[in-house]
């Protein structure tokens, strides 16, 4: 309902003339201060729009008067960064892995470095602790497939494993039931010696050790420890990269596993390599 404005004898404000159920809307005006503040942004507004970037054009857009580009300036900020790390980075690229790793600065610098590589690039598999997961290494033991000194670890992360790298590190387990090289009954035979290997209350079939020494010794040796030459595991520890219950080891006998870790080269600088090599060879486990 809308009636002529009038004046409110309670409040001594007038009406604006529109009144709902009885009840009548004053003609309070907002704050002198509040208006201002208003005008003044968008004063400030329009003003922002001249001088900074704003509004986007076709293929380009508003660059304004003062010319700012965000991007430039984190660029610029960047560039300083990397200016100021130079030095330091010449003297880890000279060093070897041993003169980095006996040298306090560079190998303080060195970790700095491997400790963000390794969150960017590599926890996404071996998890921010480096403990692993399955089909992932642990990092943190002696567990090594292919060597845990500084310079193996560095040639592992170079290469990869089964990657794309023309010197990646590769040796394919037979899938023996897949390939039919063993039976069921034979690969089940051969599941049980592997777990007494760590298990001494597991007693072997007859014949699986003459099945064992035909077809893994020539790659996990004849007592089972494996090389880090061949990237063959341990089999006499409880270490076990896929599992060590029944079914999983018949699973990696029957069908082989193969997994892949990519080749850092090329998409790590060197030095950085470098730092994730001593970062991973100081979590606890390098040899």
């Amino acid at each position: 309902m809308s009636k002529k404005p009038q004046l409110d004898e309670e409040t001594g404000v007038h009406t604006t003339g529109h009144a709902w159920d009885g009840i009548k809307e004053l003609n309070n005006p907002l704050p002198r201060w509040w208006v201002w503040t208003w005008l003044v942004c968008i004063i400030w507004g329009f003003g922002y729009m001249v001088v900074y970037p704003s509004w986007p054009l076709i293929t380009s857009y508003v660059k304004g008067t003062a010319d700012y580009s965000q991007r430039r300036t984190v660029m610029k900020e960047m560039a300083d960064i990397k200016a100021s790390r130079a030095p330091m980075v010449a003297k880890l690229l000279a060093a070897n892995l041993q003169e980095i790793q006996n040298t306090p600065a560079l190998q303080e610098f060195a970790m700095a470095g491997g400790r963000a590589a390794f969150g960017d690039n590599c926890a996404g598999c071996h998890g921010i602790s480096a403990s692993g997961a399955k089909g992932y290494p642990d990092l943190n033991d002696d567990d090594w497939l292919w060597g845990g000194t500084l310079e193996l670890i560095h040639e592992t992360i170079t290469v990869g494993v089964r990657s794309i790298h023309e010197d990646t590190r590769i040796n394919d387990m037979p899938a023996f039931l897949d390939d039919e090289l063993l039976s069921k009954q034979e690969i089940g035979q051969v599941v049980t010696l592997v777990m007494s290997f760590s298990d001494p209350k597991i007693t072997a079939p007859k014949g699986a050790d003459v099945l064992f020494e035909d077809n893994c010794a020539s790659c996990h040796g004849t007592d089972g420890k494996g090389s880090t030459e061949l990237g063959s595991p341990n089999l006499t520890d409880v270490k076990w990269l896929y599992g060590g219950d029944h079914a999983s080891l018949t699973e990696t006998i029957s069908h082989s596993r193969k997994g892949v870790m990519p080749s850092w080269h090329g998409r790590l600088s060197p030095a950085a390599i470098k730092g994730l090599a001593v970062y991973v060879h100081s979590l606890g486990g390098g040899q």
